[in-house]
């Protein structure tokens, strides 16, 4: 499957503050999930392993660095619980940095947000507008995440550019 969205990630020193005013915009809270992201070196893009309680997916992504509100596009391969395709990778490819974190999921629409707690980093909240269809375009994704920055009052010293991979590579 593959879609288009546009994200952004920011720290954020009141998770659960955060989690109450999505559910009072209506969100819906699909639980909390502990993942670990497994990076692989490839030569484009980015791409992860994703094991959790409530997602195990297989991810490529490719897109830009900065603060501002993102496009990717993603394919996403959902997985079983089977662990084989772990050890295919491992054996076919050198891994990067893997990433831990317990991230509660709330929707509210097409609009995907993550609040993590990302082992040796610190919390962050994260928007994806997400356009699985075609049908709604870059520019409605950007104004969706534009919303959401002025909603949840999201300053912007508090954007985050980086890709926790790459905030946990800086650290050694």
């Amino acid at each position: 499957m593959t879609h288009r969205n546009v994200e952004l990630k920011a720290r954020c020193a009141d998770p659960d503050g955060l989690a109450r005013r999505l559910l009072a915009l209506g969100a819906t809270e699909r639980g909390t999930d502990a993942q670990t992201d497994v990076y692989y070196r490839v030569p484009r893009g980015r791409l992860k392993l994703r094991r959790g309680g409530i997602e195990n997916n297989l991810i490529h992504y490719d897109r830009p660095d900065g603060n501002a509100p993102k496009e990717s596009l993603v394919s996403l391969y959902p997985l079983g619980t089977d662990r084989a395709l772990d050890a295919v990778l491992d054996a076919a490819l050198d891994r990067d940095v893997v990433v831990r974190k317990s991230r509660r999921i709330l929707w509210l629409g097409n609009v995907k947000f993550h609040l993590d707690t990302v082992e040796d980093l610190g919390s962050f909240l994260e928007v994806e507008a997400i356009d699985y269809d075609g049908d709604l375009g870059t520019d409605v994704l950007r104004a969706q995440c534009d919303e959401y920055l002025r909603l949840l009052e999201i300053r912007s010293a508090d954007l985050e550019a980086r890709s926790y991979s790459d905030l946990l590579r800086e650290l050694g």
